[in-house]
């Protein structure tokens, strides 16, 4: 059976470390109330004219490196993220150029939150279609360069920080790779997690009214309605994973979350019945980087032992949209 791979890894943040301590000169927080309500310590935020494309091409070189790959070998580039380096075009363009690869396939995937994991699950179709053999993979952001830094916008702006996690999959006919993926969304309740502008609906349209007035520009989100619907959809594509494979909890090693909220880890964990270490946490670290926390987590679990070459393990997410989504890998 044809089945695509994770050969190589890679992650890279700003250098900008920001603690709660460092945002409570910013606007009326502390750090007990940030830990409390998130389990966030500190964040990267990039500075100046660093971008998404600025933290995807280092994470992008280190999984090359890692997969003993050249650039030349990619066939196909599929980054999530919804901070790009401009409207359009995508980063996945620029990182074509940067690279310096062939004339291959480029596109961005907008899905928030859940990005990785489609990204991942797009990829590994175009593979097992037999049309490409080696894919770049990448989830990227650059999210603090939309939230409000002040009290007014501080329940959003103390959760975000910003990175890029890459992997390399290519062509396999072994026991390992990517076992399956499994992609939800569900649109009706899409303004509890959403940010309005710009866009062509209506007032939304970039003109001077909407500059001087910017509140649709900054990320919305109605937390209480977020974390019950996220607990609810956790478990359920977990379990999707884990029967389509006919897996118990007790066969899959690890699971990687996308780290949104500390809170959201712990209770799909008592949710499931599951002891607390079987789910990985770096948000603490990092906060949430919206498509790049899963491959960020992925790297880190790797480079600290967690998972070894025959686990079982599954990326599951969470996003606006909402989206939901996961993925069962043998390592």
């Amino acid at each position: 059976m044809i089945r695509s791979t994770i050969k190589g890894i890679g992650y890279h943040v700003p250098a900008q470390v920001v603690t709660n301590q460092d945002l409570t000169e910013l606007m009326d927080t502390s750090d007990e109330w940030i830990k409390t309500r998130s389990g966030i310590e500190e964040r990267h935020w990039v500075q100046g004219d660093e971008a998404a494309s600025d933290l995807a091409f280092p994470a992008a070189k280190m999984s090359i490196e890692n997969a003993g790959i050249t650039p030349k070998e990619i066939d196909l580039v599929v980054v999530a993220t919804i901070s790009s380096d401009y409207f359009f075009p995508g980063v996945s363009s620029q990182l074509q150029d940067m690279l310096g690869l062939r004339n291959v396939g480029c596109f961005d995937i907008r899905a928030a939150c859940s990005g990785f994991v489609y990204a991942l699950s797009t990829a590994d179709q175009f593979i097992r279609s037999g049309m490409y053999n080696t894919a770049l993979v990448i989830g990227a952001e650059a999210q603090s360069k939309f939230i409000n830094k002040t009290t007014e916008g501080r329940d959003i702006s103390v959760l975000f920080g910003d990175g890029a996690g890459a992997v390399i999959l290519q062509r396999s006919q072994d026991e390992t790779g990517i076992l399956s993926t499994h992609l939800h969304s569900e649109g009706k309740d899409l303004k509890n997690l959403w940010m309005e502008g710009p866009g062509s609906s209506g007032s939304n349209q970039i003109n001077k009214l909407t500059i001087e007035q910017a509140q649709t520009y900054e990320p919305y989100m109605n937390g209480r309605e977020v974390f019950k619907n996220a607990i609810v959809r956790f478990p359920e594509v977990i379990q999707e994973a884990l029967d389509k494979n006919n897996l118990s909890i007790d066969d899959v090693s690890l699971i990687i979350p996308h780290q949104a909220n500390l809170r959201i880890i712990q209770s799909v964990a008592k949710r499931m019945g599951v002891e607390q270490n079987k789910f990985y946490a770096n948000i603490q670290r990092y906060g949430n980087t919206t498509a790049a926390s899963i491959p960020i987590a992925l790297c880190e679990a790797v480079d600290e032992g967690k998972i070894k070459a025959g686990d079982n393990i599954i990326l599951a997410a969470f996003g606006a949209g909402y989206t939901w989504a996961s993925a069962a890998i043998r390592w």
